[in-house]
């Protein structure tokens, strides 16, 4: 594998409405095989992926990075979670079970948790081969088949997945791979035989997947974007505080919908605080992300990077100050000369209404706001129409404790930042989403409950 960023690696056909029909056809027949299989033997087959994603590690982050371009070190990172989580949801799939519910007379209830038919998954491409994971693994645990569509920036990897499902031992066509973009979403979104949907991805296009989804009264999950905030208090631990600003900012270029790109820092130490990052920003390695100490690797595509360029200069128009990088970069190999880097950017003089601190920007920009009092940052921090993560820094555990519990967001962090293990479930308040990835909650959300009642005497009819 070589990196040649801003050239063609392959070209794939979009798959069209006969494709997307074939596919849950396909899907279809397996899952008749594969929901009638104990949830034993389920955990067996996500076990045995598991294995091979864990034995293949460094072939799948290879091809990742290639797919993404995000750093090797990174995307390593990113394969292990992925098989965490299948092994995750295998030691789930043999306890799902309902309950059962004594009635008077000796009659009962019972309940059953069932599979809901073919689940369409569509990725984005930020975490191409991650989010295939989180939202296949607890759909075949729970006996669903899946449909995935990722993002046609980043098709390579998830092709991989449906490979390892395959040598696993789930049944042919249980977990089908289509290729497209916003067409092939709608033919696999009015699909009459799909049941349901989860789309991790963009607000405008969450809510065209949710129009389309109510025609068929067909239940969804949206993850979808953000603009999070990172509380600093004055009696944070600082070094550790920095980090965390660091991870909230500048993880797969900036790249992340949970990212807390709003730093609201207290006055008292705004000046040590920002002197701190934009030093240890500047020593962030950017170039070829298969380099082993590349800690930054090129963004998406050109018209994103023209994108987040755009936004730095509207914030320095409306009064933004660049204290380091937001310029392009070019790194010395000529192999990688037309690839889309750009050096990670710090903002200050920031103020809530610049569009750098409203909008989403997706790219590795921070925005530094100071603040006063916990009450006012808290009613800051919760003025946005997201609410997918929050974090705070502090030694105070009470005040962190009271600081999280008054934020609008499904996600937050306390002394830390972007970790997200599999065991906690994962989205987001408002307009960044509803339904959970990850953790128990999920089940949720790939299953649906039958009610069973028992009659062990004569019926007393009315009539």
């Amino acid at each position: 594998f070589k990196m040649c960023p801003g050239r063609v690696i392959c070209k794939l056909l979009c798959s069209g409405e006969k494709e997307v029909d074939l596919a849950v056809q396909s899907a279809k027949a397996a899952f008749k095989i594969w929901s009638q299989m104990s949830g034993m033997e389920r955990s067996r087959v996500l076990l045995e992926a598991a294995r091979i994603i864990r034995e293949q590690r460094e072939e799948i982050a290879t091809l990742e990075t290639i797919n993404n371009g995000k750093s090797i070190f990174e995307a390593r990172v990113d394969i292990d979670i992925s098989w965490q989580c299948l092994e995750y949801y295998a030691g789930l799939a043999g306890s799902l079970a309902g309950e059962h519910i004594q009635l008077p007379g000796g009659s009962f209830g019972y309940t059953r948790r069932e599979p809901l038919g073919v689940c369409v998954g569509i990725g984005a491409w930020n975490y191409p081969f991650q989010i295939a994971c989180w939202k296949s693994a607890p759909a075949l645990a729970c006996g669903n088949a899946m449909v995935f569509k990722p993002s046609p920036f980043t098709p390579v990897s998830v092709v991989r997945l449906a490979e390892i499902f395959t040598e696993a031992g789930v049944p042919k066509g249980l977990f089908n791979v289509v290729q497209g973009g916003a067409a092939t979403g709608q033919f696999l979104c009015h699909h009459p035989d799909v049941a349901k949907i989860s789309f991790t991805g963009s607000v405008p296009t969450g809510i065209k997947i949710m129009e389309m989804a109510a025609k068929g009264i067909k239940p969804i999950t949206l993850e979808l974007g953000g603009k999070s905030p990172l509380i600093i208090f004055s009696d944070c631990a600082l070094e550790n505080a920095v980090n965390g600003a660091l991870m909230a900012n500048f993880l797969t270029q900036g790249e992340v919908c949970c990212n807390g790109t709003r730093v609201f820092v207290e006055r008292k130490i705004l000046d040590v605080f920002t002197k701190e990052v934009v030093k240890r920003t500047q020593k962030i390695k950017v170039g070829d992300p298969l380099l082993e100490d590349t800690r930054m690797g090129a963004l998406i595509n050109r018209p994103h990077l023209d994108r987040v360029q755009g936004f730095i200069k509207q914030a320095k128009e409306q009064g933004a100050q660049v204290l380091c990088g937001g310029d392009l970069y070019v790194p010395d190999d000529p192999k990688l000369k037309n690839g889309y880097y750009m050096r990670p950017c710090v903002l200050g003089n920031c103020t809530d209404d610049m569009t750098c601190v409203k909008e989403e920007i997706f790219g590795p920009v921070m925005s530094i706001l100071p603040f006063d009092t916990e009450e006012e940052v808290v009613e800051r921090a919760n003025n946005t129409k997201f609410g997918l993560a929050g974090g705070v820094f502090t030694r105070d555990i009470q005040k962190a404790h009271r600081v999280v519990a008054a934020l609008k967001a499904g996600m937050c962090f306390i002394n830390n930042y972007n970790i997200s293990p599999v065991e906690l479930p994962f989205g987001g308040y408002k307009a960044s989403g509803f339904g959970r990835e990850n953790g128990r909650a999920a089940i949720e959300y790939y299953s649906q409950l039958k009610t069973v009642c028992v009659e062990m005497g004569d019926v007393e009819s009315v009539f």
